[in-house]
């Protein structure tokens, strides 16, 4: 499950370091060729949206199936595509699509026993985060040797054989919410104003994931500019230096199963702001920057992860039988994020360079740590800890599965 999630997700992200290679081919200006990043996201947001919620109306194995072989189609649909319309076409499909992953993470979560759920998720996490992140350095090496298409036809063979894989070993999931299509969208949507766990933790991780797309954004720029001048190829090994931060996520899932959720996230919190003060250092160039800079992104990851895997914890343990849609609503808070940042990163670096950008980082760091201590302040005042769960509209407590409307069970 770690690695389909890996394998999903990677797909999104291998264009990144390839868009002048692909315009070149292709014919297309660098504005052109930049859209492909900004499909992929529009089209992973839509299936946060519309497919996640799913998985807590479908068979999920069958759901989870049926995606990875979608992926692998469409990823030929980008491998194949001889102009820009059927690239765009291919790369949007291929982001819809990829929510494979997140219907598989919830799907881990509600096969864990409840003690261990912090270490699976964290396990499964692990290859998601490392599919983000290394997919820039297999993209890199995929297309010096076969041209930049080779990458998508590898991703989707891979992608086929992972659907095989987890159609011959994964149990039949049952859960049914007895909700229709549209009034499970509604609930989706209904869930951030009847779980205050959301609430907070999609704020939380909002911040988090914004924080990331803020020094990913950004980095590209600072290491091909005058302080480094690194070409491409080794720009793309950055994603091994943040490899090392997300293998993180499974320490954060067992403390997590210990009880020290919000402890995790508070260290995460602070840990990341810390991590603006390395990174602020890495932008003068030289050797002792350069160690600065990679310390401050191995740190920076470490944090979000731990952030992201203890919110996780929190938000699926709402309530079981709505994890999916937990999960899609958590995540689009996520992505929106993710999106600002990059987006904010982007006018600031035109404006004010690196030093700027992370001012941007920190500032957002600072936030996280205010809305993580009002969070603590708030479970406090309840007399509580802040994370009490409660039912969803449309969805029995996990007391109540025997409900004929809402059922969940696990078959070999």
């Amino acid at each position: 499950m770690s690695v389909a999630t890996g394998l999903s997700v990677a797909g999104n992200y291998f264009a990144q370091p390839l868009l002048d290679v692909i315009g070149q081919d292709l014919g297309l200006s660098a504005s052109a060729a930049a859209l492909v990043v900004t499909v992929a996201q529009i089209g992973y947001g839509l299936g946060l949206l519309l497919l996640v919620p799913l998985g807590d109306l479908l068979e999920r194995r069958r759901l989870a199936v049926t995606l990875c072989v979608a992926t692998a189609l469409f990823l030929t649909v980008t491998a194949s595509a001889p102009n820009a319309a059927l690239l765009l076409t291919g790369t949007a499909l291929t982001g819809l699509a990829s929510v494979a992953a997140q219907v598989v993470v919830p799907y881990a979560a509600t096969l864990s026993a409840p003690e261990e759920r912090g270490r699976t998720v964290g396990t499964v996490m692990t290859g998601l985060l490392l599919g983000i992140l290394l997919a820039r350095t297999a993209a890199g090496l995929l297309a010096e040797l076969g041209g930049w298409r080779t990458v998508y036809w590898v991703n989707a063979v891979l992608m086929l054989l992972m659907a095989v894989l987890l159609r011959l070993r994964l149990p039949v999931l049952h859960t049914t919410a007895g909700l229709r299509y549209p009034a499970l969208l509604r609930s989706t949507l209904a869930l951030f104003g009847q779980q205050p766990v959301l609430r907070w933790r999609a704020a939380l991780g909002a911040l988090a994931f914004g924080t990331f797309s803020v020094l990913w954004t950004a980095l590209a720029f600072l290491m091909s500019g005058p302080s480094y001048g690194w070409s491409e190829s080794a720009i793309g090994l950055l994603g091994l230096v943040g490899a090392a931060g997300s293998l993180s996520a499974s320490a954060a899932g067992r403390l997590a199963d210990r009880g020290l959720v919000h402890r995790v996230t508070g260290a995460g919190a602070v840990l990341l702001l810390g991590s603006w003060g390395l990174l602020a250092a890495g932008g003068a160039g030289g050797a002792w920057a350069l160690v600065a800079l990679l310390a401050g992104v191995i740190v920076l990851d470490l944090a979000v992860q731990a952030v992201h895997i203890s919110n996780q914890n929190l938000v699926y343990a709402v309530s079981p039988e709505a994890r999916n849609r937990l999960n899609s609503a958590y995540m689009t808070a996520y992505f929106v994020g993710g999106a600002a940042g990059s987006a904010l990163t982007s006018a600031v670096w035109s404006a004010a360079g690196w030093p700027g950008v992370c001012a941007v980082g920190a500032a957002l760091s600072a936030a996280l740590v205010v809305v993580w201590c009002a969070e603590r302040l708030s479970g406090r005042r309840r007399g509580g800890d802040g994370t009490r769960t409660g039912a969803v509209a449309g969805t029995p407590t996990a007391s109540s599965t025997a409900s004929p409307t809402a059922t969940s069970s696990v078959t070999p």
